[in-house]
């Protein structure tokens, strides 16, 4: 009886871990692309961010605190991981993990970023944080940190539109 226990205990630690574990695309450019100009009445806010960066952590509280405000609105919050590969299984899923991340996250896989910053935005120099927001045609982009106030009222000018 106790053998049946422990292994019923052991399924159960196992289909719970198999659950947990979060679904995050892995693209390169052109599978990301799209993400970019998407023609809808939908606000989008889009991140570029990496575990290894901590401006980019302090301010992903701000992202995730949008993402739930505006769940039931027309918004939509797209994560953009610049992590590495050979580091998705040890320390993005672990991180989106511990942080309990809900936003729409996709790992950008991608290493020919001088062919690609351009199309993103024209004035980025590939740093990180940096964020896209848009609606239809009309787009700004932010090459810096944001608090939860200032993304909010940068993703309003839109909303409102």
């Amino acid at each position: 009886m106790q053998k049946l226990t422990f292994i019923l205990v052991v399924l159960a630690i196992s289909a719970m871990n198999a659950v947990a574990q979060p679904k995050i695309p892995v693209v390169d450019f052109e599978g990301f692309e799209p993400y970019l100009n998407r023609d809808s009445d939908t606000t989008y806010v889009v991140n570029f961010w990496a575990t290894w960066c901590k401006p980019c952590i302090k301010e992903l509280p701000a992202f995730e605190k949008l993402n739930e405000k505006y769940a039931n609105e027309k918004v939509k919050v797209l994560l953009v991981s610049l992590d590495f590969i050979k580091h998705f299984d040890t320390k993005l899923i672990p991180f989106i993990k511990e942080h309990n991340l809900k936003s729409d996250i996709i790992l950008l896989n991608d290493p020919r970023s001088n062919l690609w910053i351009d199309k993103v935005s024209e004035v980025w120099s590939g740093a990180i944080p940096a964020t896209i927001i848009y609606r239809g045609y009309d787009r700004s982009f932010y090459e810096r940190s944001f608090t939860y106030d200032e993304l909010e009222t940068e993703m309003l000018k839109f909303l409102k539109q």
